[in-house]
């Protein structure tokens, strides 16, 4: 069974003022303008049967004791408000609360009051060194822009918009709409000049009387020291343009840094690994090691481990925020056994086995005779 106040989220007991509290808040998340999901406007219908239902007293008390059916049976119209259909949020709540639904639709806005420009998007590709010590970079990219042919109006030249005789310029008409309250009358968009207030009998052959055009522009950017994967570089007033005067959006230019064979970063650490022979880590050795800022020299102490690090400070990734100080390079140790041994260097694991471990190296010797003795007993 349908259970409305489950539907509108509040308890049995709620008040005539929580209910349109809900609804108005419910309202906002499901109406079809702003939720794009496939059953959203079914989610929607069954939200304004459930405040028709509960908001009225008769219809609640019906409702409570013997649910839909009973209302049905009582001859009320379960069918909802909205059940013919539905106009935009800023129409349902100007009839049900008088302009007073939270969305700051207590008045019409003016068609002709400037309007700010879409924001852009622009995913691009940047260097692991770029990245790390900044660059400038030339970017293309589509937006709108204001049509030069009609400086904006629409209006092919010689010609200007004129004020929309059905709505006189406001944008809007009024209509009667059905509600839970009644007939109410209420407002919505012009049908004649959708909401612009303005209609153009002589439309801009350059821009189709849109005002604006799609145009490719290149810019070059600076991009700062230190940026990351994903990072976001804003280019004010590069987006879309407004409209009625209204200024243009941003650009978004968002950084895809290419990741670096040789260096693996973590924050404003740079890690890189460092193969040594076993000689190496047991006698110690200066070896040179490829930085950021180019070739180093650094110390490997004698009697280091695999997966030990040497530090090498102030070689890492700039700070954005402070561009003077940097993370570390640490260089992780790794101890590479040898695969291929020439006659001298066997000789010398040979002795130095002996040394270490106080008798004779057999290992190869045996191996041998095994070998030896499965050929004689075949």
């Amino acid at each position: 069974m349908t259970d409305y106040y489950e539907i509108l989220g509040v308890s049995k007991d709620a008040s005539k003022d929580e209910i349109k509290s809900a609804f108005r808040k419910k309202a906002r998340t499901l109406h079809p303008d702003v939720n794009k999901a496939p059953d959203a406007e079914e989610k929607f219908k069954e939200l304004g049967k459930a405040y028709e239902t509960l908001s009225d007293d008769n219809k609640r008390a019906t409702y409570d004791r013997y649910g839909e059916d009973g209302l049905k049976n009582a001859g009320f119209d379960t069918g909802g408000p909205f059940a013919g259909g539905f106009g935009d949020l800023n129409d349902i709540f100007n009839s049900f609360f008088g302009g007073m639904g939270g969305f700051g639709f207590g008045g019409r806005p003016d068609p002709n009051a400037p309007i700010e420009g879409d924001d852009l998007r622009l995913d691009i590709e940047v260097d692991f060194e770029q990245a790390v010590f900044g660059c400038e970079k030339e970017i293309k990219f589509d937006h709108l822009e204001l049509c030069t042919s009609c400086n904006g109006t629409g209006a092919e030249k010689g010609s200007q918009p004129v004020i929309c005789p059905t709505c006189h310029g406001t944008g809007h008409v009024q209509q009667v709409m059905r509600t839970p309250l009644g007939s109410i009358s209420q407002v919505v968009t012009c049908p004649d000049c959708r909401g612009a207030g303005k209609k153009i009998s002589n439309p801009c052959k350059a821009c189709g009387g849109h005002g604006k055009v799609q145009k490719e522009k290149k810019i070059k950017i600076k991009i700062p020291a230190g940026v990351d994967n994903m990072s976001k570089i804003r280019v004010s007033g590069e987006g879309d343009a407004g409209t009625n005067g209204g200024p243009a959006g941003d650009l978004y230019v968002v950084l895809h840094v290419k990741p670096s064979n040789y260096f693996k970063r973590e924050g404003n650490d740079v890690y890189t690994r460092l193969d040594i022979t076993p000689a190496q880590a047991a006698l110690g050795d200066n070896v040179i090691v490829k930085t950021l800022d180019g070739d180093k020299e650094i110390v490997v102490q004698a009697g280091v481990q695999s997966g030990n690090s040497i530090r090498i400070k102030g070689a890492g990734v700039p700070y954005i925020s402070r561009p003077s100080q940097r993370g570390e390079h640490i260089v992780v140790v790794a101890v590479k056994t040898p695969t291929k041994l020439s006659d001298e260097e066997r000789n010398l694991y040979k002795k130095l086995y002996e040394i270490q471990n106080h008798k004779k190296s057999e290992h190869q010797s045996s191996i041998m005779d095994k070998v030896k003795g499965v050929f004689n007993n075949a």
